[in-house]
């Protein structure tokens, strides 16, 4: 295990006094300049390691917290302690893009895991799993044991994209969003039929028992409404309008957007990214090439080819 330092890195003890250490300073100093550069600070922590540069006296390993900790160290803007190593202007600059970088990584975090919560596999229903934290590196499958894996490596970017896609072709294209059907829907079985024939016949009679007339009228009411069915997409469709009408085309997601008019993303082996939306209509991204097409089973089904969509039923 590695001991840590009690002087900051960069300076020494000599003569019962702090001052700086030459070789530490040289590196304090390529880092600040690196990672202005562009470098990770991964990147950076194997740089020290290559240029054999030790962090303390038992070891020559670096990680990236090391890396990230002389960064924030505001000591190297000189103190009555320690001498100055960084300019202000560098130190300054290198640490606004370091909070940049981190609020943005927070940010794509909270997106991505809002999207996952969504993202399903057409063939089993599982939801997809997001492997890899590094964004050159990520890729989405299928976790299920008794399904297969995706043919394609699928990007973050990859499935942005598709929903970017959809979400533009919608607000240009509203008709997109119709699922048809009716609001509400009511199927009388026979036994209503039979209560319904049975009042008749109470009511008819010479001497009507209003107080049983009654109570079989409620009973009937009851049946009545049990037989009724509502659809909601008419008014998921309207909301959708609603929402979409007022947007300009998509350059970036908005995720509170995305998380009011999108339900699911279905993904298929061969990588064709479906939409689904609140109402019910899934709006299929089709722009990748795909090996094999398949049958799917859902009613509402629009494609989305080449940021234009038309519905696959017309």
């Amino acid at each position: 295990m590695a001991k840590n330092r009690t002087i900051p890195f960069g300076y020494c003890m000599k003569n019962g006094e702090i001052t700086t250490e030459p070789k530490e300073v040289y590196a304090v100093v390529t880092i600040f300049d690196e990672y202005l550069e562009g470098r990770s600070l991964s990147e950076i922590a194997k740089l020290m390691q290559t240029e054999k540069i030790r962090y303390n006296a038992v070891s020559d390993k670096w990680n990236k917290n090391m890396v990230k900790r002389i960064i924030e160290n505001e000591k190297y803007l000189g103190t009555e302690k320690y001498s100055q190593i960084i300019d202000d202007d560098t130190f300054r600059l290198t640490n606004e893009k370091r909070i940049r970088k981190a609020t943005t990584l927070n940010l794509i975090s909270e997106d991505l895991q809002e999207i996952r919560k969504r993202t399903y596999c057409t063939e089993c229903g599982h939801r997809l799993s997001r492997i890899g934290g590094n964004s050159k590196y990520e890729h989405w499958d299928c976790r299920n044991p008794d399904c297969y894996k995706l043919e394609y490596r699928l990007t973050d970017q990859m499935i942005i994209g598709a929903i970017l896609t959809v979400l533009n072709s919608a607000i240009a294209n509203p008709s997109l969003l119709e699922s048809g059907g009716e609001i509400s829907t009511y199927s009388p079985t026979v036994d209503i039929a039979r209560q319904q024939n049975e009042i008749n016949q109470m009511t008819d009679s010479p001497q009507v028992d209003f107080d049983r007339v009654k109570s079989e009228i409620f009973k009937l009411a009851e049946m009545k409404y049990d037989c009724c069915s509502y659809n909601e997409s008419p008014q998921k469709t309207e909301e959708l309008r609603n929402l979409l009408e007022n947007n300009k085309q998509l350059n970036i997601l908005d995720i509170g957007l995305f998380k009011a008019c999108v339900s699911r993303i279905w993904i298929s082996h061969f990588c064709t990214i479906e939409v689904e939306l609140i109402n019910g209509v899934r709006i299929k991204n089709i722009t990748e090439k795909v090996k094999t097409s398949r049958s799917e089973n859902n009613v509402h089904s629009t494609q989305c080819n080449d940021n234009s969509c038309e519905s696959a039923d017309s």
